[in-house]
């Protein structure tokens, strides 16, 4: 069984802290999660984190803006580039010289640019759910080259919900809109289990203490996240999460990554989209640990 959790603030800038979560044994080989865009920490699911500290020091934490950390944005504006300075403030922080890095979504963006300008940080990356930081042409399998501009975009009933405002009608309503949200980012290749995700969500907002949610991370500044060059010479071994279903970056999204890393390799969960339900924990935890433990 994993260690004890250990929780932790740690202070990521004046007036900002972070909260942080550790378990599995401490002298473990560090792996550090990376969530997406108004997402905790405990977006992560109990299962997976617990399947992976059996054979790692695993560090969760929530981002500026969500979850217990502080919520300051207004007072405090930041671009997404601090959001990736954070996640190394969070290992100095916590006494950590090298980690593995999981990153999702937006997370996967953030352990990109982590690789690129901090590699003596980084043991390994695994990303998933995400989109290369590259300008680099995506090449099919018959040679022919695609611009970046040019690969498939979010699908449009994440779109049409995303450009809606959320509105405050309760915590009830809040909970239906989260589970629809989960809903349209699963895909629709596996079963959606409302019930699995409004429970996930009630232990997301009692972490919290709040239902209400930020669209910080929507307005912070997104320049200057480009960084080809740093990944096509990085040495950081990299495996790319291909999800057949993935809403958000749909294929060949992941093909593309895994093209403008240097040697980075790709491996297929059949049926998962955008998000983490049970039935993917097992297949991400095997391949995310195949990575780690025996760089496969």
């Amino acid at each position: 069984m994993p260690e004890r959790v250990q929780e932790q603030y740690v202070e990521a800038a004046p007036g900002v802290r972070l909260w942080t979560e550790r378990r599995g044994a401490p002298d473990a080989p560090a792996l550090l999660l990376v969530m997406g865009a108004r997402a905790s920490g405990l977006g992560w699911p109990e299962p997976l984190v617990d399947a992976l500290a059996a054979h790692h020091h695993v560090i969760r934490y929530d981002h500026r803006d969500t979850g217990r950390s502080t919520r300051s944005f207004d007072e405090h504006p930041y671009a997404v580039t601090d959001l990736a300075r954070d996640a190394v403030t969070v290992l100095d922080a916590l006494g950590i010289e090298r980690a593995h890095l999981v990153g999702l979504s937006l997370g996967g963006m953030l352990a990109q640019l982590v690789l690129a300008d901090r590699p003596e940080r980084v043991l390994s990356a695994t990303l998933m759910g995400t989109c290369a930081l590259s300008e680099t042409p995506y090449v099919r399998p018959d040679g022919t080259s695609v611009p970046v501009a040019e690969l498939p975009g979010i699908a449009p009933e994440i779109l049409e919900m995303w450009s809606q405002p959320v509105e405050d009608h309760g915590p009830e309503a809040e909970l239906d809109r989260r589970v629809e949200h989960w809903r349209r980012l699963s895909g629709d290749q596996l079963p959606f289990d409302a019930a699995y995700f409004r429970e996930l969500e009630r232990g997301i907002i009692a972490h919290a203490g709040s239902y209400l949610d930020s669209a910080a991370h929507g307005r912070a500044d997104a320049s200057g996240m480009l960084r080809t060059a740093e990944l096509a010479r990085t040495r950081v071994p990299t495996l790319v999460v291909s999800a057949t279903a993935e809403p958000v970056f749909p294929l060949p999204h992941p093909q593309h990554l895994a093209q403008v890393i240097a040697g980075a390799r790709l491996v297929e969960i059949t049926g998962m989209g955008h998000s983490l339900p049970p039935s993917v924990h097992g297949p991400l935890a095997e391949a995310i640990l195949g990575h780690t433990l025996n760089g496969r």
